[in-house]
């Protein structure tokens, strides 16, 4: 069995809908310049106010990704 390395970065997805589409848009994105991506945990949820009301959802993420080996 090989082993394996993993990086974790941290991303923030935002949305005007909820946290679940703020993380969906940073996951997204994420991928499309960054391989094999893994897990996503959610470590951070705030709200932007406007006017006594939520107008942003954001969304902290720390996101795993596997290293490429050379074999």
């Amino acid at each position: 069995m090989s082993n394996s390395v993993y990086r974790v970065t941290e991303v923030i997805g935002t949305s005007s809908e909820s946290w679940a589409v703020a993380a969906s848009n940073a996951v997204e994105t994420a991928a499309k310049s960054i391989r094999d991506l893994r897990v996503a945990e959610a470590t951070r949820f705030d709200v932007t106010i406007e006017d006594g009301k939520v107008k942003e959802y954001r969304v902290r993420l720390g996101i795993s990704f596997k290293y490429e080996g050379s074999d």
